[in-house]
């Protein structure tokens, strides 16, 4: 079984790769999507059709099969390396995953709601939403490159800065966007 170890890790993170992938593309659909209820017929129609099929696809075939498979992988990797369970940054990372869980989950709420042509959200707020994921994937890698619980506190405080830097670039783009809305 121990030979088995470096499939399972490269199974695992190819297919966290491949979430990742999903996560970071589906809120950039959404947010085409939400911009596209704005637009005058034909183009509201032809646009919303093809960006739902376009989610659709990305949704079942890559994003949720990825984050099972990732999931699979990552259960058969502990089995194999039962330790980790005794070590303070599995416990910090596994706590990322949840967080990572709820962002799918809520993910998944705000596809289901668009694929019925329902919009709650801004397109806005979507682009914000979108960096969800990149906060969670920096954690992550911080903690199992670092294997350090301690760590996870710079990790988090460059998670902070991260945020303002984003922040301020979100501000700067809608401030060029609402001079020039074609940007």
């Amino acid at each position: 079984m121990e030979n088995l170890y470096p499939y399972i890790k490269s199974f695992h993170l190819i297919f966290v790769i491949t979430w990742f992938a999903g996560l970071f593309y589906i809120p950039r659909l959404f947010v085409y999507q939400i911009e596209a209820f704005d637009k005058p017929s034909p183009e509201k129609e032809i646009l919303g059709t093809q960006l739902k099929l376009m989610a659709k696809r990305l949704w079942y075939i890559i994003t949720w099969p990825s984050a099972i498979l990732a999931t699979l992988f990552a259960v058969w990797l502990m089995i194999l390396m039962p330790s980790w369970f005794h070590q303070g940054w599995m416990h910090v990372k596994l706590l990322f995953v949840l967080l990572l869980f709820i962002y799918h989950y809520k993910t998944h709420v705000y596809f289901k709601q668009l694929q019925n042509d329902e919009v709650n959200i801004t397109s806005s707020f979507m682009r914000i939403w979108n960096e969800g994921a990149t906060f969670i994937l920096f954690a992550v890698v911080f903690l199992v490159i670092l294997k350090s619980a301690l760590n996870w506190i710079f990790g988090v405080l460059g998670l902070i800065v991260l945020g303002v830097l984003i922040m301020l670039g979100f501000k700067l783009y809608k401030n060029i966007r609402s001079k020039n809305p074609e940007a």
